[in-house]
This record gives C-alpha cells, sequence and structure tokens, in this order.
C-alpha cells in the first residue's frame, strides 16, 4: 500500500484544528477527509475507503467514545484519538475502548503526522505478511496477513495497537521487552509517558486470549512482559 492512496479521516469540531491537521496530512502525500461531528464522521466511514482515523474525544452531538465504539463493532481501522482531558483515566479509557494512540491538545501538528506514519507504516508490513501461526496445538491461531486472531477456532476482535503488540510477541516467543522496548517498536518512536499505557494494551489482549488452563503473556517483574507458547 502506497502512502499517495492512503486515507485519513480528521474528525473534530473546531474547524482551526481540522484545518492545520488538514494542511500537515496533504503535504505529507495523504487524501484528508474532515467531518465536524461524529454524524457527519460515521457517514465518511461507511462511504468511504479509510485507512485511519484522527478522532476528538469531545464532540456536539456524538461522544468520540461511541463513534470509537461502533467503529470496532465492524472495524480494525486504526484510531488516533486527540483529547483536552490530561487525566490517565481519560486516556485509559481510550485505549479501552479500542484507540491505537491518543494525543493531548494542544499538540504538534508535526508529531500527529509522525504518529500516524509509524501506525500505518506498521499495518503496511502487517500486510504483506503471509504467515499464520498457530500456537498450543491451534488453541491460538495467528494470520499475520489478514491481522486475524482466532481462539478455539472463534475470531478474537484485537485493535490494531493490540495485533501489533502480540504479533511481536509471537515472533519473538520467550523473549523479555521492557515497556520502553515494546513502545519503541510499536510506535516506531520513543515517547515518553507512553510505557504506562502499554500495561492496558497487554491487560485487553490477556482478557481476550487468555483462559484458566493457559496464560499467553507472562509479566516478568521489573522488566517488562514475555510470550510463551
Amino acid at each position: 500500500m502506497n502512502k499517495e492512496k492512503e486515507t485519513i479521516l480528521v474528525v473534530d469540531d473546531e474547524q482551526q484544528i481540522v484545518s492545520v491537521v488538514k494542511a500537515y496530512l496533504e503535504k505529507d502525500g495523504y487524501t484528508v477527509y474532515s467531518a465536524f461531528d461524529g454524524k457527519e464522521a460515521l457517514n465518511i466511514f461507511e462511504n468511504k475507503d479509510i485507512d485511519l482515523i484522527v478522532l476528538d474525544l469531545m464532540l456536539p452531538d456524538i461522544s468520540g467514545e461511541e463513534i470509537c465504539k461502533k467503529i470496532r463493532i465492524k472495524s480494525k481501522v486504526p484510531i488516533l484519538m486527540l483529547t483536552a482531558k490530561v487525566e490517565e483515566d481519560d486516556r485509559v479509557m481510550g485505549l479501552n475502548i479500542g484507540a491505537d494512540d491518543y494525543m493531548i491538545k494542544p499538540f504538534s501538528p508535526k508529531e500527529l503526522v509522525a504518529r500516524i506514519n509509524a501506525i500505518l507504516r506498521r499495518t503496511r508490513q502487517d500486510e504483506v505478511k503471509a504467515d499464520i501461526i498457530e500456537i498450543n496445538n491451534g488453541d491460538l491461531e495467528i494470520d499475520l496477513k489478514k491481522m486475524e486472531v482466532k481462539k478455539k477456532g472463534k475470531v478474537v476482535k484485537l485493535t490494531p495497537t493490540e495485533f501489533d503488540i502480540l504479533a511481536l510477541f509471537i515472533r519473538n516467543i520467550g523473549r523479555v521487552f521492557s515497556r520502553e522496548e515494546l513502545v519503541t517498536k510499536i510506535l516506531g518512536f520513543d515517547y515518553e509517558g507512553y510505557d504506562r499505557t502499554i500495561d492496558v494494551h497487554i491487560k485487553n489482549i490477556r482478557h481476550k486470549i487468555d483462559d484458566e488452563q493457559f496464560k499467553y503473556i507472562k509479566t516478568v517483574y521489573g522488566i517488562g512482559y514475555k510470550f510463551v507458547g
């Protein structure tokens, strides 16, 4: 997938923010659609081929939280959440409902573009791989090309970021990753303050793939995490 063919949907009720973000993304080679409320955003998403969504949490009609939930029911499209809320609980909430990353307002448009590039770069890399990996005698099946995970034959819904973390673990079974290393490898660059949100992603993955018989992701206290097959 070439960047020139990738399409971003920017959703924010502040027209100045949308204009600035749109200008930076178009300069970087993306096609950009914009929406100023939730209803318009969902309409565009349903009718256009969108590769990533930049989504404000606070919208005048449908909240960013509700939009994220609606989209996650039917799509794994990457979502980068924008929020003016600085509390950790608000950021954790965004990740828990399916966002792949977040930025706090005010933010640097250059950093926003860098994060979008990193997310889509990971998506491209996963799309060109055709591996299907079975773990624990087929209890867990990961299709790296389709970005699909099955547990006991049933599809498990993971966000793109959750899938990237799981795929990294599976390609490196038994290796211990620190939180900082996971941030660097998943985001594509080091971002101070993001490392603890890795814990949220890990918790979500565990909830979706673990059972009473087998725990796949082990905590290595004082260091980080590792995957056991």
